[in-house]
């Protein structure tokens, strides 16, 4: 699987072409933004109907990345479903997410879709400090050694619209890793006054690649791994 290392607050990380963080010192795989029962909750509130596989999807892209590495620890940045309600749906597809849980550490973080505790099994925290990283659902833009989600980061290379991850000396911004969820542009000023200069994109897809963000000079502390 191929990846871009990344040094944060002197650890060392790996953007994942799926999406995911990888922390191998401790066998940690990071995800955010799943969403999962996002087309159910649409149904629910009368919004456009959505085809109902989300959920699967997303599990099946998250298995293969948990097969891929093996990790002993799960974290969810926040998110995770796309509300409450969602947590406890009778989804046949979370009885995949059951049997992924099972065998290791599985934290989730609470998210603003998400705030209340999953009875699905796991850990919830508000947040999650490991060493000299923090896992969070919304950046704070005074910390260091953070590692959030919320914003669903996205970059257009050549036309094409890419999920990415954003990272800088301070920070890594997860993508979103839900099959149904949008994206911010990385032009936003949500996204461009929360990155430091020199800060990178991170595409995800077929391969991991590591790009200046617009106006953002060439990219530094960021190299191709396999």
């Amino acid at each position: 699987m191929n990846a871009v290392s990344l040094t944060l607050s002197g650890i060392r990380l790996e953007a994942q072409a799926s999406g995911a963080l990888w922390w191998a010192d401790r066998r940690l795989l990071a995800v955010s933004d799943l969403h999962l029962g996002r087309s159910g909750r649409q149904a629910r509130l009368g919004g456009a109907l959505l085809p109902p596989y989300d959920s699967a999807e997303t599990l099946d892209r998250l298995a293969a990345a948990i097969d891929a590495l093996r990790p002993a620890v799960v974290v969810c940045t926040g998110d995770s479903f796309d509300d409450d309600a969602a947590a406890g749906a009778d989804d046949p597809a979370l009885d995949g997410l059951v049997r992924l849980i099972a065998g290791r550490q599985w934290i989730w973080i609470a998210g603003n879709h998400d705030p209340a505790p999953v009875t699905i099994g796991g850990e919830w925290r508000r947040e999650l400090r490991l060493g000299p990283l923090t896992f969070r659902h919304r950046a704070d833009p005074a910390a260091k050694g953070e590692v959030s989600g919320h914003l669903h980061p996205k970059v257009t290379i050549a036309g094409r619209s890419h999920r990415c991850f954003l990272a800088d000396g301070r920070r890594i911004v997860l993508p979103a890793f839900g099959a149904y969820t949008g994206g911010l542009a990385c032009r936003d000023g949500a996204i461009a006054s929360l990155m430091d200069p020199g800060a990178v994109a991170i595409l995800t897809g077929r391969r991991a690649l590591a790009v200046p963000l617009p106006g953002q000079s060439s990219p530094r502390a960021a190299t191709a791994s396999t």
